[in-house]
């Protein structure tokens, strides 16, 4: 089963479990939504990895929304977006470690050759694809960093 079907299988779902899928619902419906407009974005039927990569995106504008919110004094709102990420996160892939996240920039550093901060773009160019959708990009530059300054 893809994720497009899945999420209109869990869609149906949360209709019928009326007040208690509320919230799952108006998720799933904005994901839908979402990969409707990059589809018509791109212009093709989405792949599973852009699947995956809509979906990561909706996690991430919430997950930086959460700080400014807390800010000013929006729990109310902190609370809700908490909860949409998990619902959210329940259709990505499982996330990867730091450690996970430190072995694969590694073994990536030595597959290209990198031999300090000047080689981040070509570490990070090689890394990035196999973590997509499975780990947040800025907790793998700053991981790559710290390995490239030793």
């Amino acid at each position: 089963m893809t994720l497009e079907e899945r999420l209109l299988a869990d869609m149906k779902e949360a209709m019928k479990a009326r007040e208690e899928g509320k919230t799952r619902l108006s998720v799933i419906r904005m994901v839908r939504a979402a990969l409707k407009n990059a589809e018509i974005a791109r212009g093709h039927k989405l792949s599973e990895p852009e699947v995956i990569e809509v979906l990561a995106h909706e996690v991430k504008e919430r997950q930086d929304s959460i700080p400014e919110f807390a800010r000013g004094g929006r729990q109310d709102l902190v609370a809700k977006l908490e909860e949409e990420i998990r619902i959210l996160k329940e259709y990505l892939p499982a996330q990867l470690s730091e450690e996970e996240i430190r072995n694969l920039a590694r073994e990536t550093i030595a597959k290209v050759g990198a031999a300090g901060p000047r080689d981040l773009g070509k570490v990070m160019a090689a890394l990035i694809p196999q973590t997509k959708g499975r780990a947040d990009g800025r907790l793998v530059n700053q991981i790559v960093r710290e390995l490239l300054s030793e």
